[in-house]
């Protein structure tokens, strides 16, 4: 069953953050996944955290399974240690589920 993230992050450094999604686009495919929605929010008006968030995407997998190897997977957390950490100050899970085909 189809499984999709919705989050919420606080970008600081737009130019870091893109060498990033370059980086692991690809290995979020050979996973089967994918980016849905994709969003720059310049105003919050309702959150449930105090951290802050200028972008919103969701992000799709095959299987929360297969979400959580792709976020475990040696390849990725290179990606995201080399340029995530450099660019994102927060990020927050706003949501997550099965999607019923």
């Amino acid at each position: 069953m189809p499984f999709i993230r919705v989050m919420g992050i606080d970008v600081f450094e737009d130019e870091e953050y893109q060498r990033y999604r370059d980086g692991m686009t690809p290995i979020l495919h050979s996973f089967g996944g994918a980016f849905g929605y994709d969003f720059k929010v310049s105003e919050v008006l309702i959150s449930k955290t105090e951290e802050k968030i200028n972008r919103v995407f969701t992000i799709e997998f095959p299987s929360r399974e297969v979400m959580d190897t792709f976020f475990s997977s040696p390849e990725y957390l290179a990606v995201q240690q080399r340029h995530f950490v450099n660019s994102v100050g927060s990020k927050t899970v706003i949501a997550m589920h099965d999607v019923e085909d």
